[in-house]
């Protein structure tokens, strides 16, 4: 007789979590529940949110009649993530913290946690997405401790595994696992991918969850929450005063207290003006922040950028960019954007150059930059550098209009002989 698999499952005292937690045990797994605690300290109000959490996620697991567990990565988060983020904050980048919590916590210290030392036969997480495997693959996936080397062994056989769109493709979140690990995608369930966030709900309703429902959606930073921006970064970084100058004639428009508080295609609240002005550039060199008049303005409007060294979900580039140097797929920077068609070129470090079908607005360095074929989420790179803004571009055309309607004229001016 087989023995029942162990699954361990991520809560996170929300909806999604404890309906991923409920439709295991349905399918006859050992559940264990474990909270990750990631950061300790009080909000704006005096509240520690963290705790209200691990609360919701208690009384699921009470309910679920499952063993629930506790683990602290406060050292590893302030170690992985945040101070990545605020490095990436000061060089003047927007930084995406949710991504490299799942990369650097989630799906690899609960991953190992899981696996190694509780024993699970895989770990779960209610995230909208799906893999190439079936559940009972994910248990026949071998496990390691870490990885047995810098260089894998060219002789090794090897089947990667996919990292697949959810069914609901509103709630998709394929982008946000875009640098999972391979090792952790083998042994990992998704019970979320098939089904949409309405039915959720309903499964949720029906099983008495009414605490996690009546909850908002996480929409602030990966484990610290929603805060005041400014008034939260400002307590890591030192205030760095410049000036807010007009991309189109350079005049000083205000001040501001630090080029890392802005991020491309935001508002700039400059008092004093009857139109909303927006950044479309930073020189931290100088600490100027450019903005422009209007929303859709040309200098926040590119068509290429360069992304760092790229994370492939299989660990390889895919064959067709291999062979080729280039291929064409799907490109997005924001969770909830519209895929945009491109063309990726694979530089030797590497990193990718791509170009876009149709400009963007507000391509940001940074952000991460996540490919997609059909269904599937092939991997992302952090955007480390953008090509000129349609509005440089049209600056540019019109200089040289001018200057060759200016080199006929003189031409025309000269005497014949």
């Amino acid at each position: 007789m087989q023995a029942v698999r162990h699954v361990v499952c991520a809560m996170s005292g929300g909806v999604d979590s404890s309906v991923a937690a409920l439709l295991l045990k349905r399918r006859g797994y050992q559940v264990t529940g474990v909270f990750m605690k990631n950061w300790d300290s009080l909000d704006e109000h005096g509240l520690c949110t963290t705790d209200k959490d691990y609360e919701d996620a208690f009384k699921v697991c009470c309910k679920l009649d499952i063993p629930f567990h506790q683990v602290s990565y406060v050292k590893e988060y302030w170690l992985e993530v945040f101070s990545n983020m605020l490095n990436e904050y000061h060089r003047g980048r927007t930084p995406n913290p949710d991504i490299l919590c799942n990369k650097h916590i989630k799906f690899n210290h609960l991953y190992h946690y899981a696996i190694g030392t509780l024993g699970a036969d895989a770990l779960a997480t209610g995230h909208y997405a799906r893999t190439s495997q079936e559940d009972e693959e994910v248990f026949l996936q071998h496990y390691t401790q870490q990885p047995s080397g810098l260089f894998r062994n060219r002789f090794e056989v090897r089947n990667a595994v996919k990292l697949l769109q959810g069914a609901d493709c509103l709630k998709d979140q394929t982008f946000f696992l875009s640098q999972i690990p391979q090792d952790a995608l083998k042994k990992t369930l998704f019970p979320l991918g098939e089904l949409t966030k309405d039915y959720v709900k309903k499964i949720a309703a029906e099983a008495g969850f009414h605490h996690v429902l009546k909850r908002k959606e996480s929409m602030g930073i990966c484990f610290i929450g929603e805060r005041n921006f400014e008034k939260f970064i400002l307590e890591y970084l030192e205030p760095q005063p410049g000036n807010l100058v007009s991309i189109e004639d350079g005049r000083i428009m205000g001040t501001h207290k630090g080029w890392f508080l802005f991020t491309l295609g935001q508002r700039a609240r400059i008092g004093g003006q009857r139109d909303a002005w927006f950044v479309v550039d930073k020189d931290i060199t100088t600490g100027d922040v450019f903005v422009a008049p209007s929303t859709n303005h040309g200098a926040l409007f590119r068509d290429t950028i360069r992304t760092d060294r790229v994370h492939w979900i299989t660990e390889e580039p895919p064959a067709e960019l291999v062979q080729n140097g280039m291929m064409e797929c799907y490109f997005r920077f924001q969770h909830q954007m519209p895929l945009v068609s491109c063309t990726l070129t694979l530089n030797q470090d590497g990193s990718v150059w791509v170009r876009l079908a149709t400009p963007v607005r507000a391509p940001t360095p940074g952000q991460f930059a996540v490919f997609y074929k059909s269904d599937e989420c092939l991997g992302s790179g952090k955007i480390v550098r953008l090509g000129p803004s349609m509005y440089t571009l049209q600056q540019g055309n019109q200089q040289n209009l001018a200057t060759s309607v200016s080199a006929e004229t003189e031409y025309n001016l000269k005497p014949t002989t």
